[in-house]
């Protein structure tokens, strides 16, 4: 299967509610790569790329989140791959 990348925004209340370290664990296991980040404006930025249905296995989870999170929109684009390895949460 190809590898794919998406990058985007996840809205809502995602931080403060362990959104991040979920995001790195679902990715960690689904042996994606990447980051996540808190954004000044309370959403959460991530980019995972790796293979194919992993990727839109993550990107199914993020529309949810761990079980304090509430989300209210994912917005994910492609983008060309980034050549990045592991899965880390920017700080």
């Amino acid at each position: 299967m190809a590898r794919i990348c998406l990058h985007g925004y996840v809205s809502g209340k995602v931080q403060g509610v362990y959104y991040r370290q979920s995001t790195q664990d679902q990715a960690d296991r689904l042996e994606l790569d990447g980051w996540v980040r808190n954004v000044a404006d309370g959403r959460v930025e991530v980019l995972v790329e790796g293979e194919e249905g992993a990727v839109r296995e993550l990107a199914a989870w993020l529309e949810q989140g761990p079980a304090d999170a509430e989300v209210t929109e994912v917005d994910l684009q492609e983008q060309p791959l980034q050549g990045i390895t592991g899965f880390i949460v920017r700080r």
